[in-house]
Order: structure tokens, then sequence, then C-alpha cells
């Protein structure tokens, strides 16, 4: 047998081995955002069932609409849309381009507003994202890209239904007690799920800040990178 067919066979053999779900877009993100979720990958196999369960639930959906060939559209809500939604709505189009899965769109609202908080910013930059801020004033507008030449997010607070969001055929994610418990059913959405985190805004001033944004950063992450591994293109 030839090397030339010897190094065909090697070849076919590999690429028929290969996992199908590797992601195939590291090369979009940021180098130190990649090597931030490489660091985190690990920790899904941590994520307790009962948690898993609801988890769930948004890669059904996700998984619905890229198998109707329909627009995925994932508002996640929390109450002033200042933390834990916008690392939700960050993280899911990040974990949407890491995956592969097309013609996601991700948002974030609140059941009122306030400001995309500097703190969550920072663990923001401190994940590897880059962030600039594009306007001044109480609720400042910030771009947020996972890589170069990617279209960024455009991050601010406002409530859930606000034009800028989808008004219908959207699963709605809600990233906290509270506006769990305000918003039982979120007009237009075609599911609802309850995946609530801890808030960060507990330990603003002391000594734990930066460790405990970073660590509801890093949770909401590993969820999010979770859901997006559950689905199949």
């Amino acid at each position: 047998m030839s090397l030339l067919h010897l190094l065909l066979i090697t070849f076919f053999t590999t690429a028929a081995i290969m996992p199908a779900s590797n992601p195939d877009n590291k090369k979009a993100l940021n180098p130190k955002l990649s090597s931030y979720i490489n660091t985190i990958k690990d920790d899904i196999s941590k994520i307790p069932d009962e948690r898993r369960e609801e988890l769930d639930k948004i890669a059904s959906f996700i998984q619905k609409q890229v198998k109707a060939d329909q627009p995925v559209q994932l508002t996640y809500i929390c109450t002033h849309n200042s933390r834990r939604s916008h690392f939700g709505q960050i993280w899911g189009a990040t974990a949407a381009a890491y995956y592969g899965i097309p013609n996601v769109k991700t948002y974030s609202g609140g059941t009122e507003a306030s400001a995309f908080n500097e703190r969550a910013v920072a663990a923001c930059k401190r994940a590897g994202f880059d962030v600039t801020k594009t306007s001044e004033g109480k609720n400042p507008v910030y771009h947020v890209s996972y890589g170069a030449g990617t279209e960024p997010l455009k991050a601010f607070s406002k409530k859930y239904d606000d034009a800028s969001n989808p008004q219908s055929n959207f699963c709605a994610i809600m990233t906290c007690s509270q506006a769990d418990e305000a918003c039982p059913v979120v007009k237009g959405a075609a599911a609802r799920v309850a995946v609530p985190y801890d808030d960060p805004k507990a330990f603003d001033g002391s000594a734990q800040e930066t460790a405990k944004y970073d660590e509801r950063c890093k949770q909401i992450a590993t969820e999010t990178l979770y859901v997006f591994s559950k689905v199949k293109r």
C-alpha cells in the first residue's frame, strides 16, 4: 500500500471518529475569552441534576427553533436589568457562537430599568470581553464584543418589554426570583424558564465584591455553555 493511500485512510478514519458536537467557532472568540471558556468547561459536569432540568428546557426551545429553521430569540430577565440578565444576554450570544448555533439573538430586560452596573461591566472585561462605553448619563450604552469581526452586543438597561426586545416567539429566561415572582406570565413569550441566580449586589462595597461578581459571571457562563452544548445543528 502506498504512502498516499495510508495518509488518506488515516485522514478519513480520524474525521469519522471526531465528535460532531465539537465547537468549530473558537477562532471567532477573543483569545483571552477562549482561554476563559477552556478553564470553566469542566465545571459543566458539576451542575446539579435539578438545575439541569430547568436548563434543558431552554435547550429544548433552542433546538425546536433550530430544527424549524426559525430565529432563536432569548430574553434574559431580572429586576433591574443591571447584572445577572446582562451576564445572561452576553453569554448566550457567546455560547451560540462557540458552538456554532445559527440565527441566535439574545436580549435582556428588567421589571424596571436602571443601568448596566459598572461592577458587572468590569467582570465581563476580566472574563475577556471587549467592552466600550458609547454614551454617558445614568443609563449608558455599552458595546460588548466576544470576537473580532463580530457584531457587538448593545448593552443598556431597559424593561423586558422595551421596543428593542422581541415582542413574540421568544424564550423568557428569568434570572432572579424577584422577577420570576413579579412576572408569572411574560406577554409574547413562547416559553418561560426560571433559573434564578444569587445577586452579587449583596457584596457591593465589601472585600468580596470582585470575587462574587466573577463567581456569578462564571456560573452563568458555565450553565449557558451547558445549554448550547445540548443543541444539535
